[in-house]
């Protein structure tokens, strides 16, 4: 077939494209709205205000969505537009395998150190201060800067162009690649630098939610919202010196001859397991730092939208801080298949399956609280149905990993891609739509609309299961993951060519999530009331009355650094 693109140029054309489509995004905002972004530039680019930051760290992280998300695109276009159409990737796209191993790797990086975490970020900085009654963080500027070191952090992760996958494994990470000999050193900076950011913005969280609450504001009334992000900084704290000590060493035997990583222990894997340790100490707190807080903010969207108090406060509390605990003693189960004593591995199935409890305290605690609710089923109440769903199918297939005989059987299967993207895309990725879908009339003052939103859940929620589900299936028939070509056998090819589709579809729904909150932000319905998730009519409303609990008493009276709550315009006006 003939050549339509020169192999190795897909990857810096997709650059360009992303660069020119940025550029003419600007132009168009600065030809129609020129003196709006100034003033809005200047009111963004040197403030302090927690709430501002937020919203930073929340359009910053849905920009990396979309560049992470072209990247996943191609994936899947190789995969099953091309390969399950039984063409050739490199004489039909140029996609050799060194330029997969470039896609797949940053579009793993972009998505979780450049959308979900800053994402996440945004809604603790938008949400903490004002429940715990605090007027501003605790160290607004630090707090500031945490924000600005990531988008060139982010700059320079793209131009890294690195291939060594997103777990950056030796001895792959530490041999030099001809095309990009300094790709990994680029990208050991990018992840130090969001390494910083990340335990500067933990840090602040700690301080402000310990000693910053107003009067009556104790430990064991903290909204659940304030809860998650509390552990959740902690785990940060914890977890990220081990990646720094790692990607450190990968960097010292690049550059300085040191062989930490070559050999250790005079054995010649050694260097290899050592690494794997270190990073998988890290990965899988990390796993549960990218769902914390979406646990929170289920936690506060849907017992508003339930007009119930959450169901068992204690126990959703004290769960989330025995994944904090478990989540450091299962770090092992990604080295099953890695020659670790048969010992090691049951005490670590063992921990691993355990960790299934407090999933499982929180997902029936969640069913609790919507039954007997008057339910609103607004958008946001759809996203946290999607993501009990999600988080379900991903949790439950986590249990077959934790397995040792079945793990042997699915490890670096697409099963394992299949588990672990039902628990972000299927499970984090809808809270975070459910507490925009929320928030946006609470912060714009303005109505998102209402049929633009239900067609983009239909979509995402379509797309993301038609995308994942078929994953398992070809785990279990045996098809590896992190492969440029995969035997032409029928079922491979079916099912790549469905997921693929499923992939499209998710795509396409993120252009009406874009479109609605851009053109609601200036054409939206305004909101009328200082509650916009206030009783809706009463033709809305189903099941009975409930009684609420009575919720634990407060001091009327606000610390000196709280500030009262006061409808206004609208933070984005």
């Amino acid at each position: 077939m003939t050549e339509l693109i020169a192999p190795g140029l897909v990857q810096p054309l997709v650059e360009v494209l992303l660069v020119l489509g940025l550029a003419a995004f600007a132009l168009g905002v600065l030809t129609y709205r020129g003196s709006w972004f100034v003033k809005k530039a200047r009111l963004y680019l040197f403030t302090t205000d927690h709430k501002k930051i937020g919203l930073m760290y929340i359009v910053t992280g849905f920009i990396f969505f979309f560049i992470g998300g072209s990247y996943a695109i191609l994936i899947r276009t190789d995969l099953g537009f091309v390969q399950g159409l039984g063409l050739d990737p490199e004489t039909t796209l140029g996609i050799t395998p060194d330029v997969y191993s470039t896609l797949f790797t940053m579009h793993g990086v972009l998505m979780i150190f450049m959308f979900v975490m800053p994402v996440l970020a945004g809604f603790g900085n938008l949400l903490v201060p004002s429940m715990i009654g605090a007027r501003e963080m605790a160290l607004p500027r630090i707090n500031a800067i945490a924000f600005w070191m990531i988008p060139p952090a982010g700059v320079i992760l793209i131009l890294s162009n690195a291939y060594a996958g997103w777990t950056g494994y030796v001895p792959l990470s530490e041999q030099a690649f001809g095309p990009n000999p300094h790709g990994i050193d680029l990208w050991i900076l990018g992840l130090h630098i969001l390494s910083a950011s990340s335990m500067m913005g933990a840090a602040n969280f700690l301080v402000t939610i310990i000693k910053h609450r107003a009067p009556g504001v104790e430990f064991w009334n903290l909204p659940l919202f304030v809860w998650s992000i509390l552990i959740n900084s902690v785990l940060l704290l914890f977890a990220l010196p081990s990646l720094t000590i790692a990607l450190t060493f990968v960097l010292a035997d690049r550059n300085f001859g040191t062989h930490i990583l070559a050999a250790s222990n005079g054995t010649p894997l050694g260097g290899a397991l050592l690494y794997q340790n270190l990073f998988w100490f890290f990965a899988h707190p990390e796993v549960y730092i990218l769902v914390l807080p979406a646990f929170g903010i289920i936690s506060t969207v849907l017992p508003k939208l339930a007009r119930k108090d959450i169901f068992g406060y204690g126990a959703m509390a004290v769960s989330l801080g025995v994944f904090a605990v478990l989540s450091f003693a299962v770090w092992q189960h990604h080295m099953f298949v890695t020659g670790v004593s048969t010992n090691v591995r049951f005490v670590f199935m063992l921990s691993t399956m355990a960790i299934a409890v407090p999933s499982a305290v929180k997902t029936f605690n969640w069913l609790a609280t919507l039954w007997g609710g008057r339910i609103w089923m607004a958008v946001p109440m759809w996203f946290c149905a999607a993501f009990i769903t999600g988080f379900v199918i991903g949790g439950l297939s986590g249990l077959f990993l934790a397995s040792i005989p079945i793990d042997y059987l699915y490890h670096a299967t697409y099963f394992v891609v299949a588990h672990f993207h039902y628990v972000i895309l299927g499970g984090t990725v809808m809270a975070l739509f459910a507490g925009i879908y929320f928030y946006y009339p609470v912060l714009v003052r303005r109505w998102y609309n209402q049929r633009l939103a239900q067609i983009h859940f239909v979509l995402t929620y379509i797309g993301t299961n038609v995308l994942l589900f078929p994953m398992f299936i070809l785990g279990a028939e045996g098809m590896p993951r992190r492969v440029y070509e995969y035997l032409p056998t029928a079922n491979f090819q079916f099912w790549n060519f469905v997921s693929s589709i499923g992939a499209a579809i998710f795509g396409i729904a993120q252009l009406f999530f874009v479109f609605n909150m851009v053109h609601s932000y200036f054409k939206g319905e305004p909101v009328t009331t200082d509650d916009p998730w206030g009783e809706p009519l009463p033709s809305k409303m189903t099941g009975p009355v409930p009684t609420p609990a009575p919720l634990p008493s407060r001091s009327p009276v606000p610390a000196v650094s709280a500030a009262p709550t006061v409808p206004g315009p609208g933070l984005l006006h």
